[in-house]
């Protein structure tokens, strides 16, 4: 796979977590500021405040949990981590799916497994390819052990609907598979009216090991914390001891200044929840209409239910983009990110097929090039209509617009 920089690989160069783009909450600015002068260091796996914020956390999404069966990190990649090196065997993985699941698997040496998902989300197999994916391997030889997979996902911005979910569930815990559910973005959902993500450790909470990312709706990217929900059972209290061991030996500790950011983050006050919910609400305006230029142009792309994100597929235009050398994804990352001003990253980045003509776009560039133009957007009522939000539209449409018009023109007469 080519990558960029060239010659390097594509975890250091890979495409990070989309970003909110947005200053920090000053509330919690001031909570890790306090916490600056502690001279101890987070203990391994967390500290009891930290540990009984997330029990609290995950009791409100309907998941009891006690701190023993709880273990925070820095970040989601250290849990993923930990848990492949726990799990052992070989692991599956939807297609396209998070930048960061398969590297730590292949880190470690393990077989990774793309499935591919069904027409109306990602994030999760497919039930049927799942079952005809694990019998191949094992015919093979292999043994697959550990499915992720993710209700509300990176990168197609989708949320799986209950039933797609029970089917894959049913299919997996028929198979014998770990499941660890990335939840980063559950807290993200554009209409939580009307999408209410359903996490598989609510149908299989024996077998299901849930992992969430603060960066995904609490904490900004550069303070890295995570936490992991495991399986309230004998076989999670021998996988937590194992995880432990993994990130003992990795001295993957949370900062303290930012564990306790996260402790006060987690106990969700309104001050927190409010910011989310307005973070939310303009990254759905966003995504909306930077859907509607993308479609408009006839890309094809499922309409964004979460995070800050959506996932194009320009197949359609493919007559205009062919004679402009784009003949696979990376030509068209290179030609999107050059065009639109932005990361434009692949569908390979994602374990997406080379060959088809998919990206991702974050809305985060989208809403300025300075903090205070960002933090403009948080606060007016129309953000769309500020005159930098509508240039950056603007300037997204037209760049998909002039596709448009050239496929046309290279359309074959009828």
């Amino acid at each position: 796979m080519r990558t960029d920089p060239k010659d390097h690989g594509p975890v250091r160069y890979g495409p990070p977590l989309p970003d909110d783009g947005l200053p920090v909450l000053p509330e919690l600015a001031a909570v890790l500021a306090a916490a600056a002068t502690r001279p101890r260091a987070e203990p391994v796996g967390g500290g009891t405040a930290l540990l009984e914020a997330a029990c609290d956390y995950t009791a409100r999404r309907g998941l009891l949990v006690r701190p023993d069966h709880v273990a925070a990190a820095p970040g989601a990649p250290a849990l993923l981590l930990a848990l492949t090196a726990a799990l052992g065997g070989d692991v599956l993985v939807p297609r396209p799916c998070a930048a960061w699941w398969a590297p730590y698997a292949r880190l470690l040496g393990r077989p990774v497994f793309h499935v591919a998902t069904p027409a109306e989300c990602g994030g999760v197999p497919d039930p049927y390819a799942l079952l005809e994916t694990v019998r191949r391997v094992r015919a093979e030889g292999g043994d697959p052990r550990l499915l992720v997979l993710s209700v509300a996902d990176d990168p197609t911005a989708t949320v799986a609907p209950p039933e797609v979910l029970h089917e894959t569930v049913e299919a997996a815990a028929g198979e014998g598979l770990h499941l660890v559910s990335d939840e980063t973005w559950r807290d993200t959902v554009h209409a939580p009216h009307e999408t209410v993500p359903l996490s598989p450790a609510d149908m299989l909470p024996d077998r299901v090991t849930v992992v969430t990312d603060l960066a995904g709706a609490l904490l900004p990217t550069g303070w890295p914390a995570a936490i992991a929900r495991f399986p309230s059972n004998g076989s999670g209290d021998g996988l937590r001891a194992r995880v432990l061991d993994v990130l003992t030996a990795l001295g993957a500790r949370v900062a303290a200044p930012v564990a306790a950011a996260a402790a006060h983050a987690l106990t969700e006050p309104e001050t927190v929840t409010a910011h989310r919910a307005a973070v939310v609400k303009l990254h759905a305006r966003v995504a909306a209409a930077a859907h509607a230029a993308v479609v408009g142009a006839g890309a094809l792309s499922l309409p964004p239910r979460a995070g800050r994100h959506l996932y194009a597929d320009l197949g359609p235009l493919r007559p205009a983009l062919t004679p402009q050398g784009v003949g696979d994804a990376q030509d068209l990352e290179d030609l999107l990110t050059t065009r639109l001003g932005m990361p434009a990253p692949g569908g390979h980045r994602f374990g997406d097929d080379l060959g088809a003509l998919r990206v991702r776009l974050s809305t985060g560039p989208l809403l300025g090039d300075s903090d205070e133009r960002r933090a403009e957007c948080l606060t007016s009522p129309t953000p769309l209509e500020l005159p930098h939000v509508q240039r950056a539209l603007i300037t997204l449409k037209s760049v998909f617009d002039d596709l448009r018009d050239d496929a046309q023109r290279w359309e074959p007469p009828r």
